[in-house]
């Protein structure tokens, strides 16, 4: 769950750095504004993990990128996320990761878990889902744990664009990933 505050005002990452460190409480920034985002719910977590572990298992046999569960994307001083999962090529990691562990830049494949509130569906489905597009991200995938429902964005003239949306018997495949597949019930806990 998360909520807006104090709308109007333009946040920045060095903002954020003042605020007090809480345990179970993360900051995002998406075009100047913050959103606080409270620990999500217990099956939120497992089908990050669940995800996490198809494109780990793959990466390591593929040596071709690696996952990782919750880095920081710091996008610039208005615009820093910290997505559930993403997975970016050796190129893109060379390239992008900092001194602090942070991404600078876009990962090629970002993907968030949906959460209950509406808030968070508006941030993921619309405000993320620009920044992801304006930003260079190749493919996103929003997951519904509750449904249980992938739906795959790709990168068509140059923005992300809803390719598929794929329910529990149906295989996820991506040309980003080349050789990766997996049926989308593996991601989601039973």
């Amino acid at each position: 769950m998360s909520q807006m505050l104090t709308a109007g005002v333009h946040w920045t990452i060095h903002d954020v750095e003042l605020l007090p460190e809480n345990e179970g409480t993360r900051y995002e920034i998406v075009d100047g504004e913050l959103f606080v985002i409270r620990a999500p719910h217990f099956k939120h977590q497992q089908t990050c993990g669940k995800i996490f572990r198809q494109l780990d298992v793959w990466s390591e046999s593929t040596g071709l990128g690696e996952a990782s569960i919750n880095p920081g994307v710091l996008f610039s001083e208005s615009d820093n996320v910290i997505p559930d999962v993403v997975w970016a090529t050796k190129e893109t990691l060379a390239v992008m990761l900092d001194e602090g562990g942070h991404l600078t830049g876009a990962p090629d494949l970002v993907v968030e878990v949906l959460s209950a509130s509406k808030e968070d569906l508006r941030r993921d489905k619309e405000a993320k889902l620009k920044l992801y597009s304006s930003r260079g991200v190749k493919e996103y995938w929003i997951a519904d744990w509750r449904s249980p429902k992938l739906e795959v964005y790709r990168r068509e003239q140059n923005q992300l664009k809803l390719v598929e949306t794929l329910f529990n018997s149906d295989i996820i495949i991506s040309p980003l990933l080349p050789g990766f597949s997996c049926t989308v019930n593996q991601f989601f806990p039973v």
